[in-house]
């Protein structure tokens, strides 16, 4: 179909993060946007100061104020909004044309060579500096990321000039298999998301899908660990630490982020990336893997590791001092386990304090398991109620139930509102606060406790 002969988007779910990146793209092509969001927020703000217009209530007065049609007007949702919501229910019953995120996403990059990024964990931080380094360039790049890159402070890179775009190709509900990718990336395969497939082979299998996708004069690289998973199937070129990758890194030190990059041609010693971390190495190999298969002059765009940030969320030092407050994103068992060895490693002997909000009834449930051990490798639990997000309550799943099944350890229920008079009766070197729900909602409290109580900044 063709998204260009609409002049009206009106979004349900704006302020998602993958959403809000859609709403900035279609500002940019100058069309008129307006849509509904649950609850305000931070993002949202910002997206109506860049010209959306949003609403917070569903409210069909509201859509009829605005005299849409169905002709000029294009309507995207995400899975996230219900099948009962009084808005999509009208403009479904008055036909609208409706779209999935993912569909229209899918639609708007078959113009461009894509840099697709995939996988259970890393794909934020890798799309994001691919769009940091190709953004460096003449022309830029087009980018649609799942997280807000600090550097540039968002979650889109606009180019009306650049034949390239990167996208963070989503697993969840089979996104990523509407994406036509020219390379694509796949950091990792954990079981994940098994409410919508059931089982892990399912979801394997997705990831198979998606490697079809790509075009016949692409490449598809995967992170050297899935090699056996993709042996015989595919064409690849694994990327990794490991000495058998054909695209190779080795880390020199961990925490300063410096390392050496070997490509099957050619080596480059010493290189630094911002943020440190052994996955963000890993996840850095990755990016300049793509570049080099992309075609693209590394040593132009090298320098400007260094200068990345990061993400907001991903790993984001709030204070550094006498205390250390770390914020993460992370809401997967194997992430949690990466984050806190990664803490555990660069802070060898500190005692470090969780605060995680699990993510899900479903994922809590089916990863309980990784999720205990994960936890308990900790030195102190602060457990905060599950988020739901778009599912209804489970009996028998909650935080007490999951906090019982961890060790003899020191371990507490929190309500939100009682979590600062929590830590002030507690001992610890370092907090770390953990999830994907509104836990982020938290951190600035945090930090402005931390900052007035402790030596850090």
């Amino acid at each position: 179909m063709d998204i260009k002969h609409y002049h009206t988007i009106y979004f349900l779910g704006a302020g998602g993060i993958g959403m809000s990146a859609l709403v900035r793209y279609f500002l940019k092509s100058k069309k008129r946007v307006l849509g509904y969001d649950k609850t305000p927020s931070p993002l949202t703000r910002m997206l109506e100061d860049e010209g959306a217009k949003l609403h917070y209530e569903e409210n069909l007065e509201t859509i009829q104020n605005e005299n849409l049609t169905p002709d000029t007007t294009l309507v995207v949702y995400t899975p996230a909004v219900p099948t009962d919501h009084l808005e999509y229910r009208y403009f479904l019953k008055n036909n609208f044309v409706i779209l999935k995120r993912a569909e229209a996403l899918g639609i708007i990059t078959k113009e461009y060579k894509n840099i697709a990024v995939a996988g259970s964990h890393g794909k934020t931080t890798t799309s994001s500096l691919l769009a940091h380094l190709l953004g460096q360039r003449k022309g830029g790049v087009n980018a649609f990321l799942g997280g807000v890159e600090k550097h540039s402070n968002t979650n889109f890179f606009y180019s009306n000039s650049s034949e390239w775009v990167v996208t963070e190709a989503d697993e969840f509900d089979r996104s990523f298999l509407q994406l036509s990718p020219h390379i694509a990336i796949i950091t990792s395969i954990d079981a994940d998301h098994l409410d919508i497939y059931g089982e892990y082979e399912v979801l394997l299998q997705s990831f198979y899908d998606f490697a079809d996708l790509v075009s016949s004069d692409g490449s598809l690289l995967i992170n050297g660990r899935l090699k056996s998973d993709f042996q015989g199937r595919y064409s690849f070129k694994t990327y990794g630490l490991q000495a058998d990758d054909d695209y190779r890194g080795e880390i020199v030190d961990e925490r300063s982020g410096i390392f050496h990059f070997s490509t099957p041609k050619q080596r480059y010693e010493n290189l630094q990336v911002g943020i440190s971390g052994y996955y963000n190495i890993e996840n850095t190999v990755a990016v300049l893997a793509a570049l080099s298969e992309a075609g693209f002059d590394l040593p132009e765009l090298i320098p400007f590791l260094k200068t990345f940030e990061g993400n907001f969320r991903r790993f984001d030092v709030q204070c550094r001092g006498e205390k250390l407050f770390v914020d993460d994103y992370a809401h997967h068992p194997k992430e949690l386990k990466s984050l806190i060895t990664a803490v555990k490693n660069m802070y060898v002997g500190k005692r470090v304090l969780g605060i995680f909000q699990p993510h899900l009834y479903t994922r809590t449930r089916d990863l309980a398991d990784g999720f205990v051990e994960a936890l308990s490798m900790l030195d102190e639990v602060v457990l905060l109620p599950i988020y739901p997000a778009r599912e209804k309550p489970i009996e028998g799943i909650t935080s007490e139930w999951l906090l019982a099944q961890l060790p003899k350890m020191p371990k507490v229920l929190a309500q939100k509102e009682m979590l600062i008079e929590i830590l002030e009766n507690r001992s610890f070197d370092i907090v770390l606060t953990i999830g994907a729900g509104d836990i982020d909602r938290l951190v600035m409290p945090l930090k402005n406790w931390m900052l007035n109580k402790f030596d850090c900044k």
